[in-house]
């Protein structure tokens, strides 16, 4: 029985006005920005022009039960809510994803079929996820900074203020159990102001229920980061507890946690000009960094990250397509590659349309007049020292990540990599676990044609800058072939990288199939891939973990024998001691030149908003329901509805084909207490701030009620993590009566409605 009641909660004024961040503006331009809990009584005026009914205290309080103690940092990454007295816990389909893949089977596809738990024992655990309570934050930064002083060596700086947090870490943390209590001490403003969380982490969170992914990742690839969406993204889990409600490790004996806090849930549903908040764990933003960090990125990096990422789904999507096995296998693989791989599109197009690389270079240029004609010697030059530092920047940073996105990017040598370093750190036994999920989501067809690509492409998109490539790995490697393999191998005296610079044109057609030059590697990669993948004792799980039943030395010398590792190995020496310590270098000199930066702009752009970058911490995003315009003539609305999803499904499809149960509860108008003016509403946007780890984050009204989970940004505004562009910048969010629809009609699961609370305001 679905159970509706009149919400009457009465709210309590703030007891003290809240310290203000180091600047408050004084004008507001928009209604972006991802404000500190503990601080969001600065914003709380605007947020009651908007609307909003609740105080600071109700958002954020150590004092009593308040908004925030109904939140998760789910798994790390995304973001999750509790919704009723008895721990269940709502967060994206796409966020638990994994865990659904990982209890999927081509007997139990779960990821197809959908699945719900009927009872608490049919609940699933989930090994190595946590969920993370914020229990509460403090400003410390006066402690932080104890002992600092101007003009220090920062390298002194640094040694204090990590003495200090560890300080504070113990302090706080003294009488705690460290496996179920954490504390960050993060640094917002480049390090000019420190706050410290203190967490709450429970481990034993089990699964109850998801939809199909055709209805949880309805519209796939094609629809990602694009509005209209029409997708289902939710599932359901559940926190457990011991029986004094403390966090503990999972037993069978641990009973559902009683929360502080849990969100009602609204069934009014939304239009537009209606306040909406987002609470949650927006991961990384850069909004104050220079013109030279955002023309690399947009013009450079991304581009180049595009490509070799389109090459890896073109494999994987042909094969999957073939198999149901291998579907299931490289079902969360896929999505962690192309999530990416589509919002930098989108990213970079963004950045591009707003015309943000010419209005930093012009904010630049006016700080700069502004700083010599002001007298303010010390900034004067700031930007082009830091300029100087990106251009050397730039070429390390851009191998790095080739190093990441081709090299790393293939299976078999980031396994022989990880399994060394397991071995070596916690010998061959505690490997064994890592060897075991190698190889149940091994595909090899898949990572031998990608690592054939991927080579080869490295190689071309280092070719201007022959001192960032290992200096001897592959012609080691090469040595071992038999000259009946057909290598073109050429003179062993010389560099690599000469080798490269007179390469014959042999190669396999997959390495042209697209190239920023005109060299290609000197040797025939085709015969490469054939020998490593034959040859290698890591692509065989039963040779693999007799190789982990020997002792600790034994096991880590037949690992560094193996033909995987010894291809491995000189790339990752070359990243890690001498590429990264470069760009650690720079960065470091970087950040130093970052604070001073935010003091700077602080003084000079006093009519700015200046919040801080998202880090991983809580924060609270609000803004309003609002359609947008993308381009000339084309106006999208707010909402999405039921009628969307039918005029998108395709059975021919795979993205696109719906359950027929669906279909059958469309064509009957089955829609239950979840219809509105004849239809059910499937997602909405909003102009609330928001940025990956957000995902699963609830989205609130005016009264705190849920209206819905964010999931996702709209294409033409991804570029919000730069710049927040009002006209364009929209989260996307499955709307709660979609979630509710779903949980009553497809998963038959109305049982767990007896634990909601759900209001029609």
């Amino acid at each position: 029985m679905i159970r509706f009641y009149k919400y009457t909660k009465r709210y309590t004024v703030p007891a003290i006005l809240l310290a203000l961040l180091l600047f408050q503006p004084t004008a507001i331009q928009a209604d972006e920005g991802m404000w500190l809990p503990m601080l969001i009584g600065q914003k709380i005026e605007r947020m009651h022009e908007l609307g909003f009914q609740l105080t600071a205290e109700d958002i954020y309080s150590v004092n009593k039960a308040s908004l925030k103690d109904a939140i998760v940092h789910f798994g790390g990454g995304c973001t999750g809510e509790v919704i009723s007295p008895e721990g269940l816990l709502l967060t994206n389909h796409h966020c638990g994803y994994g865990q659904i893949q990982a209890h999927s089977s081509v007997e139990n596809d779960y990821l197809k079929d959908g699945f719900w738990a009927r009872t608490r024992a049919e609940e699933l655990p989930n090994k190595g996820l946590t969920v993370t309570f914020m229990r509460r934050m403090e400003d410390v930064t006066k402690q932080v900074l104890k002992g600092v002083k101007d003009n220090m060596d920062e390298a002194k700086r640094q040694e204090i203020i990590a003495k200090n947090i560890k300080k504070l870490t113990d302090k706080a943390l003294k009488g705690f159990d460290r496996n179920f209590y954490s504390v960050r001490i993060n640094p917002t403003y480049y390090g000019n102001q420190y706050f410290l969380y203190f967490n709450e982490i429970y481990r034993d969170v089990r699964l109850v229920g998801a939809p199909p992914s055709s209805i949880g990742k309805f519209g796939g690839d094609l629809d990602n980061w694009i509005w209209p969406r029409h997708t289902g993204d939710f599932a359901l889990f559940r926190i457990y507890a011991d029986k004094d409600n403390k966090p503990a490790e999972y037993c069978p004996d641990n009973v559902p946690y009683t929360p502080k806090y849990h969100f009602t849930i609204s069934n009014k549903g939304v239009q537009e000009g209606d306040f909406t908040m987002v609470y949650g764990y927006p991961g990384r933003t850069q909004q104050y960094v220079l013109s030279p960090a955002v023309e690399y990125l947009a013009l450079r990096s991304n581009p180049q990250k595009i490509h070799l990422r389109t090459l890896r789904l073109e494999v994987m999507n042909r094969e999957q397509a073939k198999d149901q096995s291998v579907r299931i296998r490289y079902a969360n693989k896929n999505a962690r590659v192309s999530n990416a791989w589509k919002k930098w599109q989108g990213e970079s197009r963004g950045i591009i349309n707003a015309g943000t690389i010419a209005k930093k270079k012009d904010f630049e240029e006016r700080f700069i007049q502004w700083a010599q004609t002001s007298g303010k010697q010390k900034y004067t030059n700031l930007v082009p020292r830091m300029k100087d530092l990106y251009e050397r920047l730039e070429p390390l940073l851009f191998a790095s990540e080739m190093y990441t996105e081709a090299i790393m990017a293939v299976e078999l040598l980031q396994f022989a990599d990880n399994l060394a370093t397991q071995v070596a750190r916690r010998g061959p036994e505690a490997a064994t676990s890592l060897a075991e999920n190698f190889f149940k989501d091994y595909y090899l067809p898949i990572d031998k044609e990608i690592f054939e690509i991927l080579f080869a492409e490295f190689y071309k998109a280092l070719h201007h800058t022959p001192e960032l490539l290992p200096g001897e790995p592959l012609p080691t490697v090469l040595s071992q072939v038999s000259s009946g393999k057909g290598l073109p191998l050429l003179p062993m005296h010389r560099p690599q990288a000469e080798y490269f610079r007179e390469a014959p044109a042999e190669t396999s057609a997959h390495s042209v199939a697209h190239s920023h030059g005109h060299h290609t590697p000197p040797f025939n990669m085709t015969a490469l891939a054939e020998h490593l993948y034959t040859a290698s004792a890591l692509i065989d799980k039963e040779k693999t973990m007799e190789i982990l039943s020997k002792d600790k030395d034994q096991a880590l010398e037949l690992i560094k024998q193996d033909i995987a590792y010894q291809l491995i190995e000189p790339f990752v020496q070359k990243n890690r001691t001498e590429i990264q310590p470069q760009i650690k270098e720079i960065n470091d000199q970087l950040n130093l030149l970052y604070r001073t930066w935010m003091q700077a702009i602080m003084e000079f752009d006093k009519d700015r908003v200046f919040y801080p970058d998202a880090n991983s911490t809580l924060r609270v995003a609000f803004g309003t329901v609002s359609g947008y315009s993308p381009k000339d003539a084309i106006v999208y609305k707010p909402v999405s509805t039921i009628e969307g999803i039918m005029e998108k499904d395709d059975p021919e499809v795979f993205d696109y084909n719906i359950p027929q149960e669906l279909r059958d509860i469309y064509a009957n108008r089955d829609f239950g207490p979840w219809e509105k003016d004849g239809t059910v509403a499937a997602c909405f946007i909003a102009t609330n701030h928001t940025s990956g780890g957000n995902s699963g984050s609830p989205v609130l009204n005016a009264k705190g009620h849920l209206l819905g989970l964010n999931f996702d940004r709209v294409w033409e505004g991804t570029m919000s993590d730069i710049e927040f562009d009002p006209s364009v910048c929209r989260n996307i969010s499955v709307d709660i009566r979609y979630v509710l629809f779903l949980i009553d009609k497809i998963g038959k699961a109305d049982y767990l409605f007896k634990e909601l609370d759900i209001s029609q305001e």
